[in-house]
């Protein structure tokens, strides 16, 4: 490919064709910008190759039905554009020395439901390297007083764009700290999740993890769950409130794009004498050995 035809943007598909990323539009009626009516799933590469996607799109196909949006493709046909896009950005990444996370998603479209949706699979850039410096001294959560979504107004199975509560759970936790990362309650007052993200805490040696009624069965934490378990770090599954965050020996954050980011202070508390812990220095170490290169070294490397 001649310097002249290389791309010099990745380049996204939005409803049957190619579109620069920073060119792509959806109209201002779209019932995605009107009403939320949306849902979404996110995955990632390491270098350069899809991490779990099977697992990602049949999540979203659940979600789909959940919410009755026909995007008029199946599974298979999903995957393989994903996988179009993936080979069609392939030259840029490589150029940037980069990887992505790469998104479908689905709208209800322009008018009423029953039209046709909107389908976008969209590449961005992996991330920031504002997430580096927790890998030495643990990133600063703040428990946030705006709650989830209860589980008996929407499912949290859906992986959805309706998300205010995230909003303004991150305005809590950026006036505390502008790098803080809010962790939200269920209305119970148990822990729920993060933005976009699982939460761990480790005691005696055990790893527990959320309820699942409240909180979006991730396909990072289901990742964790697996390494745990070959690693023989036995595994829980229980309600976690504000006071065993406090008194947990370590704590950490999973999510798509940073795998796993080890948790130093909540609400100023310190968690824990050493960040990163021994449990999620086995974890980070198992899963860089999974897709074959060191997590903390790359996301430390982005570009800011």
């Amino acid at each position: 490919m001649s310097i002249r035809n290389k791309l010099v943007e990745y380049q996204i598909w939005l409803n049957g064709e190619f579109v620069e990323r920073d060119r792509a539009q959806v109209s201002l009626l779209d019932r995605g910008f009107r009403l939320g009516d949306v849902v979404f799933d996110t995955s990632r590469t390491f270098d350069g190759k899809v991490f779990r996607l099977r697992d990602h799109l049949e999540r979203f196909y659940r979600s789909l039905k959940y919410v009755r949006i026909d995007p008029h493709m199946s599974i298979d046909e999903m995957e393989a554009k994903t996988l179009e896009v993936v080979a069609k950005n392939e030259d840029l990444r490589h150029q940037r020395h980069d990887d992505y996370m790469i998104s479908q998603i689905v709208s209800g479209g322009i008018g009423p439901r029953g039209g046709d949706p909107t389908i976008a699979i969209v590449v961005d850039p992996l991330g920031s390297p504002r997430w580096a410096p927790a890998y030495k001294k643990g990133a600063n959560v703040v428990i946030s007083k705006t709650r989830s979504y209860s589980s008996q107004s929407l499912d949290p199975k859906v992986k959805h764009y309706s998300r205010l509560n995230f909003v303004l759970a991150e305005l809590e936790a950026t006036d505390f700290d502008p790098n803080a990362i809010p962790l939200l309650l269920d209305l119970e007052g148990n822990v729920s999740e993060s933005i976009g993200a699982n939460f761990f805490i480790v005691q005696a040696g055990r790893l527990i993890v959320p309820r699942t009624e409240s909180t979006l069965q991730g396909v990072s934490r289901l990742t964790i769950v697996e390494i745990a378990e070959s690693l023989g770090i036995p595994v829980e599954e229980g309600n976690i409130q504000p006071y065993d965050v406090y008194n947990a020996d370590e704590a950490l954050l999973c999510s798509t794009p940073y795998c796993i980011l080890p948790v130093g202070h909540v609400d100023g508390r310190q968690i824990g004498p050493d960040v990163p812990g021994p449990v999620t220095n086995q974890l980070l170490a198992a899963w860089s050995e999974r897709v074959g290169m060191d997590i903390v070294d790359q996301l430390s490397r982005l570009p800011s």
